[in-house]
């Protein structure tokens, strides 16, 4: 058994079961734990999120909590946090398809996807296998895209049912385990790639001897196709570019972004956003700080003027940053992970400035967010294992 403090964030907990050094002794189980319970900031008596709950809304959800007064300006004041769907062990990925009127996010562990139907909130499996997808957005020609852990690359999914590979190797060198992928308006595709899915629970480790598997422990090949279990993570953690002519090119590198999760671009397209977070299995480079960092995107596709756009701390307490997506003005969402600091999970949604314009407090952690509906005026949010919705009083940047 190996014990994780309680105040490693689920990435760094990850990291922390993924690499080559697996503990062999046991704990006994009349152990302590020394945690102490996080004071709760959820609505008192605690919300029932379940379908049969008592109506507990009549003007402002009490688990909308503003910081700014324009947060009232991008909320939707009649409308409640819902929870549509329960029953994922880890839900990321979510994405809206504007003509067929649905949702589809992946749940990794479990190696599919799903899909939530607007006509009537039926749920089913969507896609299985689906090589551990973890982000999923769709083109503007109405195309899904996908980053896959167990393969480690970027696919899109034609309209005819095939299967179109977009990345999978950089300078000859394999990725480690594309994240999530939204396209620019130029039609490039751009994803990032930490190394998150090189663990046991959300893809494969390396091969024997490479960093997520440095003692040679644990075997990649168990449970899955025969022609996994030889990659070794090779490269940095980055951001990458998929140009129309199908190249390549790195547009942010591990000094930019260590760790990058969630991107997205602001609705002019001249601002990159990408999620640097902590640490994951086998990972010896700097790590990220769970912050945001923007960066300025030419019409050429290059990138500069890197800077820090948000620490994610909110009153003391770091809301670690995951999914990103922006609205028509420009405020960006980002999903929060606060770990134990119960009531600090959930949406952080901050100004093109860079203020905090207030939350969205969920009972689970957030991994990430889109925004659909017919009139893409309603977040989506992939929270831990469960999918919850509210309507707000903007509209989402560009497809889901």
């Amino acid at each position: 058994m190996t014990i994780i403090h309680s105040n490693l964030s689920r990435r760094q907990a990850l990291g922390a079961l993924g690499g080559g050094a697996v503990a062999l002794t046991g704990v006994a189980a009349s152990a302590q734990s020394t945690a102490v319970e996080p004071l709760s900031t959820i609505t008192t008596p605690r919300r029932d999120f379940g379908p049969g709950a008592a109506p507990n809304v009549y003007f402002w959800d009490p688990d909308l909590v503003a910081a700014d007064d324009r947060f009232w300006g991008v909320m939707q004041p009649n409308a409640t946090i819902e929870r549509l769907w329960t029953g994922a062990r880890w839900a990321e990925g979510p994405a809206w398809n504007s003509v067929g009127k649905y949702l589809i996010w992946s749940d990794i562990p479990e190696n599919r996807q799903m899909r939530w139907l607007d006509d009537d909130n039926h749920v089913s499996e969507f896609r299985y296998p689906s090589n551990y997808s973890n982000g999923n957005s769709f083109d503007r020609q109405g195309r899904q895209l996908s980053a896959e852990h167990l393969t480690r690359r970027v696919v899109r999914y034609e309209h005819d049912g095939s299967i179109t590979i977009l990345a999978d190797m950089f300078e000859g060198k394999r990725f480690n385990s594309p994240n999530d992928v939204v396209e620019h308006a130029d039609g490039s595709i751009w994803f990032t790639d930490p190394p998150y899915g090189g663990q046991l629970y959300e893809g494969a480790p390396d091969a024997p001897g490479g960093p997520s598997n440095a003692a040679g422990l644990l075997n990649p090949r168990l449970g899955q196709p025969p022609e996994i279990g030889d990659y070794v993570r090779e490269m940095e953690t980055a951001t990458y570019r998929i140009g129309t002519d199908g190249a390549i090119t790195r547009v942010a590198t591990e000094a930019d972004a260590a760790d990058p999760n969630g991107l997205c671009f602001a609705p002019d397209f001249g601002t990159l956003y990408i999620a640097s977070t902590g640490k994951g299995p086998g990972d010896t480079g700097p790590g990220g700080n769970g912050e945001i960092i923007a960066m300025d995107v030419a019409p050429d596709g290059t990138t500069s003027n890197r800077r820090v756009f948000s620490d994610c701390m909110v009153d003391g307490v770091k809301c670690g940053p995951d999914g990103l997506r922006t609205d028509v003005a420009g405020n960006l969402w980002a999903s929060s992970n606060a770990g134990r600091n119960v009531g600090y999970s959930g949406v952080t949604v901050w100004a093109p400035d860079g203020t905090l314009l207030g939350r969205i407090r969920l009972p689970e952690i957030c991994g990430n967010v889109c925004f659909g509906g017919p009139k893409r005026n309603r977040l989506f949010m992939a929270a831990s294992q469960s999918i919850y919705s509210v309507y707000t009083g903007t509209q989402g940047a560009g497809p889901a």
